[in-house]
């Protein structure tokens, strides 16, 4: 069964401004936050991308030997990737999926170094189901950076949250400070 209606509490196009600007940068500088895990060659997801905050600089970290999924539920904000990636000469370099509402549905043979879920786990329907495939979609090294923003989501469902990664198999290699939000690095045990 396929449908355009997307449900949930999932950012439009139309304010994709407030994902991707000049302030926001000065605030959340994307090398800051994921530079130290990411490196040359390497296999990267950004779920839920959006307008590419995070994915334009993140094809660059993992150089000309990487390859970054850009991965969305919709074509709107995968088309504004897009134009950024054409802009910067790296659409070689990326993978641009959309994904259906229930799933990341890419290939089962995408095995990702690190993947970024950036204020996006909340907005899906089923969090257990998106991380037992995340955790698929993992090397057996690989890292999961969670980052959630504090006005959506509390402290107890935070909480909550960490027993769920446990419950499903990750690791919990830490809770790093200043990535935006509530942060969770983890790997798959």
């Amino acid at each position: 069964m396929s449908s355009n209606i997307i449900t949930g509490d999932v950012c439009r196009p139309s304010h994709s401004i407030l994902l991707d600007n000049f302030f926001r940068r000065m605030f959340q500088k994307p090398r800051k936050i994921v530079g130290e895990y990411i490196q040359n060659g390497d296999t990267v997801i950004d779920l839920g991308c959006g307008p590419g905050f995070f994915s334009i600089d993140m094809a660059e970290m993992a150089g000309s030997r990487g390859k970054l999924y850009a991965v969305d539920l919709q074509n709107e904000m995968l088309d504004k990737v897009k134009k950024k990636a054409e802009a910067k000469g790296l659409t070689h370099r990326i993978c641009f999926h959309k994904c259906p509402q229930d799933s990341i549905g890419l290939d089962e043979h995408v095995k990702a170094d690190f993947i970024l879920a950036y204020y996006m786990v909340h907005e899906v329907p089923d969090s257990r189901q998106l991380l037992n495939e995340i955790r698929g979609l993992l090397k057996k090294d690989g890292r999961l950076l969670i980052v959630e923003p504090t006005f959506h989501v509390s402290k107890k469902k935070f909480i909550k949250m960490l027993k769920e990664v446990e419950d499903i198999g990750f690791s919990i290699i830490d809770t790093p400070p200043k990535k935006g939000g509530r942060s969770l690095l983890l790997s798959a045990a």
